[in-house]
């Protein structure tokens, strides 16, 4: 009598290519990580040195009631490009950065790619989906899911950094910047452009800051305001001055070395 073979085995995939499982909860710590290692393999072989990020709302137009603001941020992100471009070989290339998205976003990495720069987007994933707006470099477009995870990899890379006028997306990366200005938990310093000072100074009232002790009167000191294109390069020109004599890229560190500054990637709060 011959007996029936038994049944295999269910098959399984590898655990790292099985998807239930990754996109499982039991999985969201291998999804954090992959948020960063992901991105850091990519900046390695890519080359990027560092960037000069730009904020500001994905809902300004050339023809809304602050159209200008989307004007001036491309024609910065151009100028800021086309001399960089203009650097001596040696020099890092630092790249124009945005969150991948509309308006002051589409804008920066408009502006970069028109003086035929390479331009990095940093998209996040919503509910109402934010697509990536076409001006970024095919191979330095990213996708998150979590918001702190493309923060850290904002400020991670940023030599500078420039706020166009936002709601409160961009209310949060400036606080969030200067919080890691404040704090000192930056290698180098960090350059901080809040462009229309106008609209800054009616949205926050830093002088009240002081005057109710929230502040010490030295903090003001963590940024500086810009109202046209070429004031806004010229201060970008100084404050990555340092970086641009700095050592060779070394992805694999954070500390930059006893010799003064390289750019090694900053510490960002870890």
């Amino acid at each position: 009598m011959n007996e029936g073979k038994p049944a295999p085995p269910n098959h399984y995939p590898l655990a790292y290519k099985n998807e239930r499982f990754l996109d499982s909860d039991d999985a969201r710590a291998l999804r954090i990580l992959a948020e960063y290692l992901e991105p850091l393999y990519r900046f390695h072989e890519q080359k990027v040195p560092g960037t000069v990020v730009f904020f500001g709302s994905a809902r300004l137009t050339p023809e809304g009631p602050l159209g200008h603001y989307y004007t001036e941020a491309r024609e910065l992100a151009r100028l800021f490009t086309q001399w960089s471009n203009a650097l001596p070989p040696s020099a890092p290339r630092f790249l124009v950065c945005s969150g991948g998205g509309n308006g002051i976003m589409e804008a920066a990495n408009g502006g970069a790619a028109e003086a035929g720069g390479r331009t990095v987007g940093l998209n996040i994933s919503l509910p109402e989906e934010q697509s990536a707006n076409p001006h970024i470099t095919p191979e330095l477009c990213f996708e998150f899911h979590y918001f702190f995870m493309r923060k850290l990899w904002f400020a991670h890379l940023a030599r500078a950094v420039i706020i166009f006028p936002g709601g409160f997306g961009t209310l949060d990366e400036l606080s969030e910047i200067l919080t890691l200005s404040q704090t000192r938990k930056l290698e180098g310093k960090m350059t901080v452009i809040l462009y229309g000072k106008e609209y800054w100074s009616e949205i926050i009232n830093f002088p009240a800051l002081v005057k109710h002790g929230m502040i010490d009167p030295a903090d003001l000191e963590l940024f500086s305001y810009a109202d046209t294109p070429a004031d806004a390069l010229a201060l970008l020109q100084a404050g990555i001055a340092p970086w641009l004599q700095a050592a060779a890229p070394a992805y694999a560190k954070t500390r930059p070395s006893r010799r003064g500054l390289s750019y090694f990637y900053q510490r960002s709060g870890d």
